[in-house]
């Protein structure tokens, strides 16, 4: 698929040193030389001498007007996927990677489409109609050369409901189909929160709360207007580092500015954070945030010590009283790096079981749905190992007693900031009353609890004065 708008804009930014994108056929045969997918028994010096070796996806094509560059390219499963995107600017010098938004954007579009069509590539049958559908789905993904949805699986590719240009002048690009049916809006504020623990003097335990917001606006009309708000529990940690989808029209600045880089003061905004916005077709990320919250979900002491031959491991968790106590899951992982199966096991639990890993190379604390009513729990054991094998897991930061435990938890209908959508506070200019539905969930994220005996690879320490 070509953009015209696209490539006019690469045409103004570089002028008469523009190289312009050659014919289908040309392009796919300067991008498979390049490749090394034609022609590889030849040597030729530009493509194959060893001052040139290539660490990434992106290639300098040759065509017959020069060096088009940056292609972004890969081989899979007998596929290749490609794209150019734009630099805004001046290719010459040529620009960092880094430096280049477009082949972030050109990735993830990428990436979208070997998702939708991989699972078919073992039926060719299946495979060509996807791939004869790509062209009807790009058009919701990526309108007007900037990609707007990269989940090609998502969208809808029913080519009735599809329309190259919006029948009415008031539809915005980014809602490509109109809906019909019962009005209906689906909102879910999806928490993770990531954690460092250490239980050490020197070393200060960090976490990090971060959300999105996901809708899903089911509403007649071609440019129908929605105003959602999230709202905050008295005395809670405002949001902050909120960005915002682009079909939001307006907000509040003061929202926007409240960064978690600054300390937090009197005159941060604390809410309610109200979004009106031109909802897509599908589902979207209304906005993102984070939070200081003040204390993590799960408080946690892991100790390894290693004496013989044998290690004695200990650990405690404890979950805060403030968190609600119904998971749909709870499981603390403990792997032992760098050393053979687990040949001798004797453990004690107060609550949950213990599982071995099929390799023998990983304890498996499972807690279930519930702590208990103490709130805390502990494991203490004696873990003696085999001869090392190839299929071991290694690890060249966890040597020794450097090692750690890994939590993995989802607490359905609860956020750590205790962010909700109120349903009365939902607007929509719309005939007929939508049904309204909201969940919440909080889920771990590289969730890790140190081993305090030893040095932890990476350590935060406070500035000193």
């Amino acid at each position: 698929r070509r953009y015209p708008t696209v490539e006019l804009r690469a045409e103004t930014f570089n002028g008469s040193t523009h190289v312009p994108v050659p014919s289908d056929s040309a392009f796919l045969k300067a991008l498979l030389f390049e490749l090394r997918l034609v022609d590889d028994h030849v040597f030729v010096e530009h493509r194959d001498t060893c001052a040139r070796i290539n660490h990434s996806s992106v290639y300098a094509v040759s065509t017959a007007a020069g060096e088009l560059w940056p292609v972004l390219a890969f081989h899979k499963s007998g596929l290749i996927y490609a794209c150019v995107p734009l630099v805004e600017g001046t290719l010459e010098p040529r620009p960092p990677l880094l430096t280049v938004s477009g082949l972030s954007q050109g990735l993830a579009l990428l990436l979208g489409i070997m998702d939708y069509i991989s699972p078919s590539r073992k039926n060719e049958a299946e495979m060509s109609t996807k791939i004869g559908q790509l062209r009807n789905l790009l058009i919701q993904a990526c309108p007007l050369g900037t990609p707007l949805n990269t989940n090609i699986r998502s969208l809808n590719s029913s080519f009735e409901d599809i329309q190259e240009m919006p029948v009415d002048k008031d539809q915005p690009a980014w809602r490509s189909s109109t809906y019909k049916g019962k009005p209906q809006i689906n909102v879910c504020i999806n928490e993770k929160v990531k954690c460092m623990q250490y239980d050490q003097r020197d070393v200060v335990d960090t976490w990090q709360v971060y959300g999105a917001v996901n809708c899903k606006c089911d509403i007649e009309g071609s440019a129908p207007n929605v105003t959602l708000s999230l709202n905050l529990p008295t005395n809670a940690p405002p949001l902050q580092d909120i960005v915002v989808h682009h079909c939001v029209t307006s907000v509040d600045p003061a929202m926007l500015m409240s960064t978690s880089i600054e300390p937090l003061h009197d005159s941060v905004y604390n809410g309610p954070y109200k979004f009106p916005f031109i909802p897509p077709s599908d589902s979207f990320n209304l906005c993102y945030y984070t939070s200081q919250v003040p204390v993590p979900p799960i408080l946690g002491c892991y100790q390894l010590v290693e004496e013989g031959s044998q290690i004695k491991i200990m650990v405690n968790l404890k979950l805060h009283e403030s968190i609600k106590n119904s998971f749909e899951y709870c499981e603390a992982r403990i792997p032992f790096f760098n050393r053979g199966p687990i040949a001798q096991l004797e453990y004690k639990v107060s609550y949950g079981q213990l599982d071995l890993s099929r390799e023998k190379s990983l304890l498996v604390w499972v807690l279930g749905q519930k702590f208990p009513k103490s709130l805390e729990v502990s494991l203490t054991g004696t873990v003696s190992f085999g001869t090392a094998g190839k299929e071991h897991p290694t690890d060249f930061v966890c040597t020794g007693n450097t090692a750690y435990v890994k939590l993995y938890f989802r607490i359905p209908d609860f956020t750590l900031t205790g962010c909700y959508v109120d349903q009365h506070s939902v607007q929509i200019f719309v005939p007929g009353k939508p049904k309204f539905t909201a969940s919440r969930e909080l889920i771990s994220s590289d969730y890790y609890i140190w081993n305090s005996k030893a040095p932890a690879p990476m350590v935060y320490k406070p500035l000193l004065d």
